[in-house]
């Protein structure tokens, strides 16, 4: 691809150091400003080339309408529901993510959620503090022999079925780019949400947030499961239907879910994060001294790249530009 022009950049949110000392040895000016209010982020993008954000800042179609220089806009991390792609695309301004900095971060913090539901850790280390010994409170149950639903089965499914088939588990999954052969060849059988949704006595979510997955597990969906299936999110807040689990919690047709996620973050209706049988944690999937420093370097990396005219890694918007 032809060289692009950047010579400013602004990094709206906190992202690792490396991050802006690799775009100043490239000759790339760089401003940092966080925690920009709307309008404040409005009159500040005219003067930039490029823009860096995690997943707090809300690139809309509004922000990209009164960027008229830009040409990238980098999100460090994975998700890229915070950016307008298709408005930043009409403009030709190239979307781009680093699709595997916190893919092992992402994949630990689902694993020690699915351990915590199991063996009610946070719920007892809280008993504690309260000065309680309360040994028979917190029964729990072995993950050995119990069946992991993944669904959707990218980077992040892909690791967590490696780690919890070392506890013994069986996975099973759906995916519907990953062929069948592909994820049999590590340890997932696949098959369709129908077929999986009565076998899983734990099921954890890796997909992105679109019209398809809002909603995945529904009231509709959790009728069709074990009762007592525990769940688990460190993807997206809307891929479980919060008001449907909420009334499955109650039911007891959910056992416990472990959140990482929220539809509003942070969540202003507290139903979930105060229910005794909840494990919740503020958004902390790529929260690892090792994902930020990936995820900062790859995106640095990447818009050198484009500046140099080489190719295009993590791009969301360019094959459609092109």
């Amino acid at each position: 691809m032809a060289p692009i022009c950047i010579r400013t950049v602004l990094i709206s949110e906190s992202v690792d150091p490396r991050c802006r000392a690799i775009l100043e040895e490239h000759g790339i000016r760089v401003t940092e400003k966080q925690n920009m209010k709307k309008e404040e982020l409005i009159a500040e993008i005219k003067h930039y080339d490029g823009l860096v954000v995690r997943s707090a800042t809300k690139v809309t179609a509004d922000v990209i309408k009164a960027a008229d220089n830009l040409k990238i806009i980098g999100r460090a991390g994975t998700g890229v529901d915070n950016v307008d792609v298709d408005a930043a695309t009409k403009k030709g301004i190239v979307v781009m993510n680093t699709p595997s900095g916190n893919t092992i971060s992402a994949a630990e913090l689902t694993c020690a959620m699915l351990m915590s539901l199991s063996r009610n850790v946070p719920q007892a280390a809280m008993s504690m503090k309260q000065g309680n010994w309360d040994r028979k409170k917190f029964m729990g149950a072995e993950l050995y022999g119990k069946v992991l639903g993944i669904v959707g089965l990218g980077r992040i499914g892909k690791e967590v079925a490696a780690r919890m088939q070392a506890f013994g588990m069986r996975t099973i999954g759906y995916d519907p780019i990953t062929p069948p052969e592909v994820s049999a060849s590590w340890g997932v059988e696949q098959m369709s949400l129908e077929q999986l949704w009565p076998q899983c006595d734990y099921i954890t979510v890796h997909t992105p947030l679109m019209p398809s997955t809002v909603g995945l597990l529904n009231d509709e969906t959790f009728a069709k499961c074990k009762k007592g299936v525990k769940v688990v999110n460190c993807a997206r807040g809307g891929i479980i239907d919060e008001a449907a689990l909420c009334r499955a919690l109650e039911s007891g047709q959910c056992g416990g879910a472990g959140l990482d996620v929220f539809v509003e973050e942070p969540p202003k209706n507290r139903s979930l994060v105060d229910h005794p049988n909840v494990i919740s944690c503020p958004h902390l999937g790529a929260s690892t001294k090792e994902a930020q420093a990936r995820c900062g370097e790859d995106i640095a990396l990447q818009i050198v790249d484009m500046v140099n005219g080489k190719n295009l890694v993590g791009a969301v918007s360019a094959t459609r530009i092109s």
